[in-house]
């Protein structure tokens, strides 16, 4: 079974990296490798957000929060998930008509507000994908554990390497090309081992219910998804380079439906298997991984189209995110450009640190839920940029505004500052809704109120003002 395992694995890494290879384009031309401009259809860029937004995490955190929280969290993450990819869809022509020759959301925050928060910006989103980074390829270490005899270092250097190979040669055409492929891919292994280990399961107790918690926590539970991975999506660099790979402002907001739809669904449908295994009382494990507690009562064959489903869902998102870092090294290079070999040594040499983290085994989850709380204290300053009013200080206010009002709850209930900023950094790495919510109001408050007082210079040219 170990041979087994490894030849198939092999395949279907090797098949990713010749389409992605494929892909490339001849001429080499840097532009084309970090935007792949105008060259993606309706479809395309549908199946492209979908794949790209996939991970190895939802074998994991949709089926735990189905588990325990029931339906309307659930309902929550989804939209979560799927809600970056309309924003981006509805935004998105606004974004490539100030913005025609752009590749980043760091070009897009100097061109509303200066190269000072461009940098802010960069920093933000390349901590989040670097944390999204280490957490997928930490994921697949762990999966492989669980599911087969293949060393866990083995199939996490494999996808890590593999990958970059064909991302670092043929740029963001390769992570489209394969997305494709991917997506169908994953949506098949999904509807297998789904489906196996559904009509595996013994019958469902006389006793069961679906999982739930009061109204009140699955709502709030619900809004603080719906904002931490919003916000965070929203810094995804990777699902900005494909606001300019669309073809047209058309195939751009279809694509990004067909993208928002689809992941809605999956994630709908990942969830529902572990409600299901809440209900049918099987053991989910501590800490509980309740879909591969499905696995438990199913053949001992799904195991390996299970491990494949990881893989790929690992490498659709895994390939997106080192292009999109490649792509924020190359816009954060200014005038001065960076060449197509410079911006392939920088993918190569960020990755290091990444793949040594996912080598650890640390738990990545507390960097995560930061990561998400720094982008949904900036995210609203960040997208008013299109709004003539908003200044520089309109949007550095907002997000010095939403860092505070991130600290403020914990702050007020518990009596002094420090405590406020460690409920903030979420010791217990359980996310709560009030450090969210605390950091969205004030920066959009302030930003708002700011904008208002002190317009900008693109509102007080159209006003005719000096």
């Amino acid at each position: 079974m170990f041979y087994l395992t490894v030849a198939v694995l092999s395949a279907a890494l090797l098949g990713f990296a010749v389409l992605g290879l494929r892909a490339r384009r001849a001429d080499g031309l840097l532009d084309d490798y970090v935007t792949a401009r105008n060259s993606q259809s309706a479809q395309a860029i549908g199946l492209s957000f979908l794949a790209s937004g996939m991970g190895a995490w939802i074998l994991f955190a949709p089926p735990e929060i189905g588990a325990f929280v029931g339906p309307v969290a659930l309902a929550g993450y989804a939209v979560g998930s799927a809600l970056p990819f309309l924003v981006l869809g509805f935004y998105g022509p606004a974004i490539r008509k100030r913005l025609p020759a752009g590749r980043s959301i760091g070009e897009f925050a100097e061109a509303c507000y200066g190269a000072g928060v461009r940098r802010w910006v960069s920093m933000v989103s390349v901590a989040y994908m670097a944390c999204f980074l280490a957490a997928e390829l930490t994921a697949i270490g762990a999966i492989a554990a669980l599911l087969s005899d293949v060393p866990p270092a083995l199939v996490v250097l494999g996808v890590a390497l593999v990958t970059l190979i064909y991302t670092s040669v043929g740029g963001l055409r390769a992570s489209l090309a394969t997305d494709r492929w991917q997506a169908w891919l994953l949506l098949a292994l999904l509807l297998l081992v789904g489906g196996v280990a559904w009509y595996w399961l013994p019958s469902m107790p006389t006793e069961a219910v679906m999982p739930s918690v009061p109204v009140g926590s699955a709502l709030s539970v619900a809004l603080t998804l719906v904002i931490a991975v919003t916000a965070a999506n929203l810094f995804h660099q990777g699902y900005w380079q494909r606001v300019w790979a669309a073809e047209t402002d058309r195939a751009l907001g279809r694509g990004a439906v067909l993208g928002g739809v689809s992941t809605f669904l999956v994630v709908m449908a990942i969830g529902g298997l572990g409600m299901l295994a809440a209900m049918y009382a099987l053991p989910l494990g501590e800490p509980p991984i309740p879909f591969f507690a499905l696995l438990s009562a199913a053949p001992a064959w799904l195991a390996l189209p299970a491990l494949v489903l990881a893989v790929t869902l690992v490498a659709s998102s895994v390939d997106t995110l080192q292009n999109a870092i490649a792509s924020m090294a190359v816009a954060s290079s200014g005038r001065r450009g960076l060449s197509v070999r410079a911006a392939r040594w920088a993918t190569v040499i960020l990755m290091v640190p990444v793949v040594w983290v996912a080598l650890q085994g640390f738990s990545v989850l507390r960097l995560f839920l930061i990561a998400d709380l720094l982008c949904a204290a900036i995210v609203v300053p960040v997208l008013l940029g299109l709004w003539r009013r908003m200044s520089p200080l309109a949007a550095v206010a907002g997000g010095l505004a939403g860092l505070l009002g991130a600290v403020l709850p914990g702050w007020v209930s518990q009596g002094s500052f420090t405590a406020g900023a460690l409920a903030a950094s979420f010791p217990d790495s359980i996310p709560t809704l009030a450090p969210f919510l605390g950091a969205l109001l004030a920066s959009s408050l302030v930003s708002l109120l700011i904008a208002w007082l002190y317009p900008g210079a693109r509102a007080q040219e159209a006003a005719g003002r000096p």
